[in-house]
């Protein structure tokens, strides 16, 4: 099980949740409202990842490493009692939270030491309670949470009690020493904290760059000495890294200098813990707690389905075995990092762009130009659509003077052909005088301005791949289908195909969380892209209103019928 294996299964256990709200009596409210707890403890899961040190041991630095980012302030001192805390944004953020005030202050990264060190906020004067970094990364997204407390090596005593009250809320502790004086008096009584809190516990030694390999022998035997005293059992597992040599490895996508840093083996053996013994134990938890709701409904086919699909996932966790991990490093970033600032379609935007300077010019000509007022009335005017999409830029005189001309034309032709034709001469005729999306103006301009911007796209992806393809915007399904038929390049259609499917993808996750969040009464914890994931998702399948309006003509690009299977 990966991260997002691991999310998928919430998201499995929410689909249960909301098949069995509907199996719920209606006089049976007790029942019904034991189901939002459920939904809130899925909207709430995440890994609160505790990091402690002493300062200048490089806990912001690892974190870096671990985020493949070099946002977060290095080289402050936080010797206030703000807890520090960095999750996923949709943008790059901090939010202060302040004591006994419900009234957050949004600030630049940038500005961080100014309310969270001695120096800028001495004795924490602002009364700040928690600084919250947010930041556009995927494995934050997936439910990461970094802590950053304050506490080890501050002279100030309300410091030390704020990491200490933290602990309950930790899932694992990251002690981060360092190959200068490793293992202080500090550290030693943070280890008796943290053994009675009960929590796992991972000591990282950093800088193992600045020291020879013989001298990174001698402290690491010194170090595990003095761990195996302090610890009856097995003593927390302990790692030689380089933060430093670690976030340079990511950034540069360099897996062989990632290795030797040490980050990776960290990173494994972390999320091998977190997702083999946290995730797993909260999943059999839930889903015995789901079965528990199961089992008090009436007894139906779809009740009875219920329990055989919570009994098989509960028995699919309950299967997995810690050794069967071998996800190398989760936490590097993907193939497609830049996912989260997709724009809605760019081939939607073009071509409505050039559909409302269109209409708001010919809406005008309609009205002024004789000789356009009768074209339109010999055309027939516009698709039904597109009439009335006309009529929401024009205006009540504007449609009275552009459709006058049409509205006479008609009234002769009914009357001609009342005046003695056949029937089915009549009927034929008349449905000739309904204009189609062939007849309409619009509708050829909006054919014409999708040739041209499919044509724009599918060369810039060919002459500037990879470019291209981290500039490319959430191309809407209907245009995605349009664009592969004319790139030629068997290896770029490949490529087209696997992005595609991680933007729907990442939309999809989007909504889920959403709706589980809805379901929980926890929409407060919804990030701008959750919150936007209804209509996302619904622009990335249909694209546009005013431009996938009907089925596109027969046009050929590259030699394909486009038409074929459009959004009607």
């Amino acid at each position: 099980m990966d991260l997002r294996e691991y999310e998928q299964s919430k998201f499995a256990i929410a689909e249960i949740l909301r098949s069995a709200s509907a199996c719920v009596p209606e006089q049976t409210t007790t029942l019904r409202d034991r189901l939002q707890p459920l939904f809130a403890r899925l909207a709430e899961d995440r890994f609160n990842l505790v990091v402690v040190g002493r300062f200048n041991r490089g806990k912001t630095s690892l974190m870096n490493a671990i985020l493949a980012t070099d946002r977060l302030p290095t080289g402050i001192i936080p010797l206030t009692s703000v807890i520090t805390t960095v999750g996923y944004g949709s943008k790059e953020r901090v939010v202060l939270k302040f004591q006994n005030s419900r009234f957050d202050q949004e600030i630049p990264i940038e500005a961080l030491p100014q309310h969270v060190t001695q120096q800028g906020n001495p004795g924490n004067v602002q009364r700040i309670a928690t600084a919250e970094i947010q930041l556009p990364v995927e494995i934050l997204r997936r439910g990461f949470y970094f802590v950053d407390t304050p506490g080890l090596g501050s002279l100030i005593a309300e410091n030390t009690l704020t990491t200490e009250a933290f602990l309950p809320e930790a899932d694992a502790f990251v002690l981060v020493t360092s190959y200068e004086s490793p293992l202080s008096e500090e550290e030693v009584r943070f280890f008796k904290a943290a053994f009675s809190s009960g929590r796992r516990i991972f000591v990282v030694l950093n800088k193992h760059d600045t020291v020879t390999l013989e001298q990174r022998g001698a402290v690491l035997r010194f170090v595990s000495e003095q761990l195996n005293r302090l610890f009856d059992r097995t003593p927390p597992p302990l790692f030689s890294v380089s933060s430093i040599e670690g976030l340079a490895a990511k950034l540069s996508r360099n897996q062989a200098r990632l290795v030797a840093s040490g980050i990776a083996g960290f990173e494994k053996d972390l999320l091998s813990f977190l997702l083999k013994e946290k995730s797993r134990e909260f999943l059999l938890r839930m889903c015995d707690r789901v079965r528990e709701i199961l089992c008090e409904l009436p007894e139906t086919g779809e009740s009875a389905a219920l329990r055989l699909h919570i009994g098989g996932l509960s028995k699919q966790f309950g299967g997995e075995q810690p050794d069967e991990f071998t996800e190398p490093t989760t936490m590097s970033i993907g193939a497609f990092p830049d996912l989260h600032v997709l724009h809605t379609c760019e081939i939607c935007t073009r071509v409505a762009d050039k559909l409302w300077d269109f209409q708001c010019k010919y809406q005008y000509d309609i009205i002024v130009n004789r000789t356009e007022q009768q074209r339109f009335a010999d055309r027939g005017g516009l698709c039904p659509f597109h009439a009335w999409q006309l009529e929401s830029v024009g205006s009540p005189y504007g449609t009275c003077a552009g459709y006058s001309r049409l509205l006479d034309r008609l009234a002769v032709e009914f009357r001609n052909l009342g005046s003695g034709a056949p029937a089915p001469d009549i009927r034929t005729r008349v449905r000739n005088l309904v204009p189609s999306e062939k007849d309409c103006m619009i509708c050829n301009v909006r054919d014409e301005a999708e040739r041209e911007a499919i044509q724009a796209t599918a060369k810039r992806l060919e002459e500037h791949k990879a470019r291209a393809l981290k500039q490319l915007s959430a191309i809407c399904v209907p245009h995605f289908a349009m664009l592969l038929s004319v790139v030629h390049d068997g290896e770029l259609v490949r490529t087209l195909l696997e992005r595609q499917a991680a933007v729907l993808q990442r939309f999809s996750e989007d909504m889920q969380r959403y709706a589980i969040k809805h379901d929980g009464v926890r929409r407060y914890l919804a990030s701008e892209e959750e919150s936007a994931a209804a209509q996302r998702g619904l622009l990335l399948v249909t694209g546009r209103r005013q431009v996938n309006f009907a089925p596109r003509q027969t046009h050929a690009l590259g030699g394909d019928d486009i038409s074929q299977g459009r959004q009607s």
